[in-house]
């Protein structure tokens, strides 16, 4: 305890206290350098972020070397500065290589601004996201079918891009699919990853589409290998399903003027008086695919 204490006391009262200070300031390098580590230290976070603060540090330390050389003539001042210029100058060449690396085309950059960098996803895993569907954004020309009814494989997974596409079935409208919105999220939700099936539905392009899309048995490769993709796709289906359960909950009429809700299948609610009347029972509504027609379902402006 005794040596511990003789340790540390020596390292305290070593050197002697400063009872006068210098009058005179330093260099303007000095400054310079300081007024860098102040700004520096304020960078946020990410790639663009790392840039702007490994650049800063690095011209402040670069500063310091500087001062240190002229002024203060330190060699080990001068040295520690400049290695720790010299590490900032890697890091800043490292990050600008991933930036670099992770550069994609106006459509996925423009993909990725308006859905996953809300969600805090990195340029990182959107690249692996991206490199699944081959980075290929696929055309579809007007009154193209995407998949028709009874007969396209259920066998990928589709966003769409740019356009809007119509869904029907047995040639009745049941709704449309918009812009970064999937185009088939209730088939890929209805099937298990070692089952197959067919397109209850029609699919067809009301103007000219893009889409990007993502094969089954690739994507499921990638969901075994980073779990946090699984997750973020299984929000983003489970809340597309959601959005077209709304858009068919719009077009499901029951008797009296009254529109079915599917939050509360029990219960009638919001009168629609300039609706005529349907007459038929809500029990004739049936759970199924978001996709699916409801028997008895009356349309309203297809």
């Amino acid at each position: 305890m005794g040596e511990n204490t003789s340790f540390w006391e020596s390292l305290i009262y070593a050197h002697p206290t400063c009872t006068t200070w210098k009058q005179e300031a330093e260099g303007s390098i000095y400054h310079l350098a300081s007024i860098l580590f102040v700004v520096g230290f304020m960078g946020g976070s990410g790639f663009f972020g790392l840039l702007y603060v490994f650049s800063l540090l690095g011209l402040g330390f670069l500063c310091s070397s500087v001062w240190a050389w002229l002024d203060v003539c330190a060699a080990d001042i001068f040295s520690w500065n400049f290695i720790l210029f010299a590490i900032c100058f890697v890091q800043f060449i490292y990050v600008t290589y991933q930036v670099r690396s992770v550069a994609f085309d106006r459509e996925f950059q423009e993909l990725y601004s308006a859905l996953f960098q809300p969600l805090g996803i990195s340029l990182t895993v959107y690249r692996k996201i991206v490199l699944c569907c081959d980075a290929e954004v696929i055309t579809l020309e007007k009154e193209h079918c995407y998949a028709m009814q009874g007969k396209t494989p259920i066998d990928k997974l589709s966003l769409l891009v740019s356009g809007r596409i119509r869904v029907t079935v047995d040639g009745e409208f049941l709704h449309y699919i918009f812009p970064l919105q999937f185009l088939d999220s209730p088939e890929w939700d209805s099937l298990r990853p070692t089952e197959e099936g067919i397109f209850q539905v029609t699919l067809t392009a009301e103007t000219d589409c893009r889409y990007v899309a993502w094969r089954r048995k690739k994507l499921y490769l990638l969901f075994a290998k980073h779990r946090f993709i699984s997750r973020l796709f299984s929000i983003l289906i489970g809340s597309d399903i959601a959005e077209k359960l709304y858009a068919l909950n719009d077009r499901v009429h029951v008797g009296q003027g009254f529109r079915y809700d599917i939050r509360l299948p029990n219960f009638y609610h919001v009168a629609l008086p300039e609706t005529p009347p349907v007459q038929f029972s809500h029990h004739h509504l049936q759970r199924g695919s978001p996709r699916r027609k409801p028997s008895g379902v009356t349309n309203c402006g297809s």
